[in-house]
């Protein structure tokens, strides 16, 4: 183990939403009350400023303002991951940078989307430039191909990275190759730490031998996910089994109104509104609120979701 990866991730890490005002502009006063939340809930850490927390939509200030915001309320009761990934690698090289002043405990980035990287080599160059803003902080490659279009071997890329990519603490793993991601696991002599990102499947992660994963759906169904890992740590597959098929209802319901916008929609229900989607996303209507409300309550989404504990 090097040692960028001495403390491993257990549980489980969400992806906040960031707040936003009707006008689009962030809402950093929400921020405290977010995080408290995630706190109450057993949430171990946040990954800030990625698909869910909407940075491919944001400017670098606002990126900046909006980790450091998150930094803050944290105060170490939570492991922050910023998310640094941009079109250009200066850009992000500025973010990491940015990251480690102001206290993040990781970094984490997707690559270049317009031009894409084409090789592994081009993957662990193009990371390094990304490292070399913040030499201090871990550094996990946030593999999500399916809003990337990028993908590579997993496993020769960690195998390849060992002694190039110092900093490299490991992936965040955003793909249902479960079959892959065991394999990573097992890369470079288990030196590397994967995180799973796939929250309909984090059973199937457990199943590997995984303890560490990144969600959105961790903001408010994280009593319905610890239930699961505990059921799974006691034994008790049949309720593990279910947990698990409770989330894949719900990620049905989610895919249904739309992705982010609607688990946007679903923090206002639950009494923590971070406001609505940015463009090119499409904002959530009044109708579809009031139909996808009924939809969860049907499949007792109520009963076990996040409890919002008010400052």
């Amino acid at each position: 183990m090097n040692d960028m990866t001495a403390t491993r991730i257990q549980g489980l890490v969400a992806a906040p939403f960031t707040p936003m005002h009707a006008d689009g502009r962030i809402h950093t006063e929400r921020i405290h009350e977010i995080v408290q939340t995630l706190i109450s809930n057993g949430i171990k850490g946040m990954f800030v400023c990625g698909s869910t927390g909407e940075g491919p939509s944001m400017t670098t200030a606002e990126r900046m303002e909006t980790a450091a915001a998150f930094i803050r309320a944290a105060d170490k009761k939570l492991k922050v991951f910023v998310h640094v990934g941009h079109n250009s690698l200066q850009e992000a090289q500025q973010l990491a940078a940015h990251a480690q002043e102001h206290g993040a405990d990781f970094i984490s980035a997707t690559l270049p989307t317009y031009f894409k990287i084409q090789t592994i080599q081009g993957l662990i160059d193009s990371l390094a430039t990304i490292a070399a803003g913040a030499p201090k902080l871990p550094l996990f490659y946030y593999n999500i191909p399916a809003l990337t279009g990028i993908s590579l071997d997993m496993v020769a890329f960690l195998e390849q990275a060992a002694g190039k990519l110092p900093t490299l603490a490991g992936i965040k793993y955003t793909a249902p190759f479960i079959h892959d991601f065991q394999a990573c696991m097992h890369a470079s002599e288990g030196r590397y730490e994967l995180l799973y990102g796939t929250d309909e499947m984090l059973l199937s992660a457990l199943a590997t031998g995984s303890h560490g994963f990144i969600g959105s759906t961790y903001n408010f169904a994280a009593p319905l996910y610890n239930d699961l890992i505990q059921a799974f740590a006691d034994g008790q597959l049949q309720k593990a089994q279910q947990c698990q098929l409770r989330s894949v209802e719900m990620v049905r319901l989610i895919v249904k109104y739309g992705g982010l916008r609607a688990q946007k929609a679903m923090m206002h229900m639950i009494g923590l509104d971070c406001g609505n989607v940015r463009l090119p996303l499409q904002p959530f209507e009044e109708n579809e609120y009031i139909s996808m409300e009924k939809d969860l309550r049907a499949i007792g989404f109520f009963d076990w979701c996040t409890r919002v504990t008010k400052p």
